[in-house]
Formats: structure tokens, C-alpha cells, sequence
């Protein structure tokens, strides 16, 4: 039976993580999915250190989010880092928050659920791995990720590589376009697609620097209230997946998803075990390296947004 939460705070933030917001310091969100979902044990426990680690190392303070014990939580210990890596974690994008809470579960955010509690906590700059977006064949299942509608109500910052190739990127940049939400490249005019740093699509727009990412999100902000921002950065080029072995991972990836009859939420899921299988883990060293470059990248434009 589980426990019933009764009263809850919106979000419970960690030590650290109040005092540097208090104080006006860099703080960045971090995703626990990605974790708990999606690398293999025990490497998802290492990279909750790296990340962190990385995070700190340009002087900004990481805030990993998920909900334990029916509580919202910004910033997690070493303790609660452990729990979230162990398993057995429902996967909550925002409309299983209330679910969760209410319920007294615990829970692992989605890009879409880490960006509502860190918007709620004041917290402007979120890193992550891939974007979710609209799925091939969304024509006909209308299965579109809830990142993107998240991303137009929810006013952070987002830095990410892109969109997995498994996904339609012409019509999530589409989507993207018609919810008013800017793209940004970093260093690129091309949009990255995840294990690739180009997909073939070009950014909208184009910053080199943290300084010009934080400009251009303290503006952005000022303009349009409530409405999130993506920065892309694409994978560093000597972590770049091979394109043969791309592209024969994703088609092979696609057929299976045919044959098995998956859709919806376990589509993801089932496409990077496939590459993580098929690549004798080349697809997981590639997804940990473009996470933590976005974790240090997200911790210098907060920077950045602090000093200005």
C-alpha cells in the first residue's frame, strides 16, 4: 500500500541549492530519467557524480530533480542520488506530478517535469541529453513529446544536443516554431541530432559564447514570460557516433519497433537499448560525453546569467 502524502512543499529545494539561489549564484537543473531510465547500472551512478561534478567544476551549482516520497525535490544528496539510481522509479513527465505526489511515489522527471520544478524553484537553466520531440508517424498516432508543449509554458532555458535521430526533426523544429520557442545553435548553424552533431536541419539561430546565450535568454525572458528557449549544442566531434553504424542502428531500430508493436512511451526506451546493444555500448560512451559537455556548458551560461 503505498503512502499517502499529506501536506508537500513546491519543491523542497537542498541546501545548496537555496543558498545559492538566495544568494543570486549559478545554479543549473539536471534530469533524473536519464538516470533512472536511461543508462544501465552501475554507470547511471557514476554519471550522477560526473554530471554534478562537472557542473560544479564551472562554478555553478547542480540541482538533480526528482520526486521521492511524494516530494518535489531540487537538488538531491548522495543518499537520494543512490535511490533515484537504484530502480524501480516511475517515469513522471508533468502530468504524472500530481499523480505521484498525491500518492506519496517516487518518481524520475522527464525533460518535461525537471523544467516545470525548476521553473518553480527559480531555477533558469536546465541540462540535458536529447530534447523529446514529434514521432515518425506522429500523422497518424499524434504521439508528439510533452517537451515541446512543456517548453512553450514553462519559462527555462534548456540546453541540449538536439533530438534523437529516432524522432522527426523537421516537424519538432516545426512545432518548436509554431509554440514561439527560439532554437539557438551553439557554435553551430546546423541542428544537432543527438549521436550525430548535424541532422541535416539548420538552426535558426546562431551564439558562440555563454555571454551571448545569457544575453540572449535575459532578453528572451523579458519579452516573452513563461516561454522556454533551446540551446543546441552539438556532441564533441571526437564523440561523434560512427554515421554507418548510425544509420544502420537506426534502421534496424525502426523495423523492430514495426515488428514488436511499440509505440508511445516505450518507443524511446526501446530504441537506445537497441543502439546501446548493437553498438557494444560505443551509443552509451557517446550519450554520457554529450550529456556532461551540455552539464558544463549549462553551468557557464548560468554563470554567465548570474553575473549580469
Amino acid at each position: 500500500m503505498p503512502h499517502v502524502s499529506r501536506s508537500v512543499s513546491f519543491p523542497a529545494l537542498s541546501r545548496d541549492v537555496a543558498d545559492a539561489l538566495a544568494s543570486g549564484g549559478a545554479v543549473v537543473a539536471l534530469e533524473s530519467t536519464i538516470l533512472a531510465h536511461g543508462l544501465p547500472a552501475p554507470q547511471n551512478r557514476a554519471a550522477a557524480d560526473e554530471l554534478e561534478a562537472e557542473v560544479r567544476a564551472h562554478g555553478a551549482v547542480p540541482a538533480t530533480v526528482a520526486v521521492l516520497d511524494g516530494v518535489p525535490r531540487v537538488g538531491l544528496s548522495a543518499a537520494e542520488l543512490d535511490r533515484v539510481c537504484g530502480g524501480d522509479l516511475d517515469k513522471l513527465s508533468v502530468r504524472d506530478l500530481g499523480v505521484a505526489v498525491g500518492l506519496g511515489r517516487d518518481g524520475a522527471t522527464t525533460v518535461a517535469a525537471t523544467a516545470a520544478l525548476a521553473a518553480a524553484a527559480g531555477v533558469p537553466v536546465f541540462a540535458t541529453g536529447g530534447l523529446g520531440g514529434v514521432h515518425r508517424g506522429a500523422r497518424d498516432t499524434w504521439d508528439v513529446s510533452a517537451d515541446l508543449a512543456a517548453l512553450a509554458r514553462t519559462g527555462v532555458l534548456v540546453v541540449c544536443s538536439g533530438v534523437k535521430s529516432i524522432l522527426d526533426v523537421a516537424a519538432t523544429l516545426e512545432v518548436l516554431e509554431t509554440e514561439s520557442v527560439p532554437v539557438l545553435g551553439y557554435g553551430t548553424d546546423a541542428f544537432p541530432g543527438f549521436y550525430r552533431r548535424d541532422s541535416g536541419h539548420a538552426v535558426p539561430w546562431r551564439v558562440d559564447s555563454p555571454a551571448e546565450a545569457a544575453a540572449v535568454w535575459r532578453a528572451h525572458r523579458e519579452l516573452s514570460p513563461g516561454v522556454g528557449a533551446v540551446l543546441a549544442q552539438p556532441i564533441p566531434v571526437d564523440d561523434e557516433l560512427d554515421a554507418a553504424l548510425h544509420d544502420r542502428l537506426l534502421g534496424e531500430g525502426l523495423a523492430l519497433l514495426a515488428e514488436r508493436g511499440i509505440t508511445g512511451k516505450d518507443v524511446t526506451p526501446a530504441l537506445l537499448e537497441h543502439f546501446h546493444a548493437g553498438s557494444e555500448g560505443a551509443s552509451l560512451r557517446t550519450n554520457l560525453a554529450l550529456v556532461r559537455a551540455n552539464a558544463g556548458l549549462a553551468a557557464r551560461v548560468a554563470v554567465a546569467l548570474a553575473g549580469g
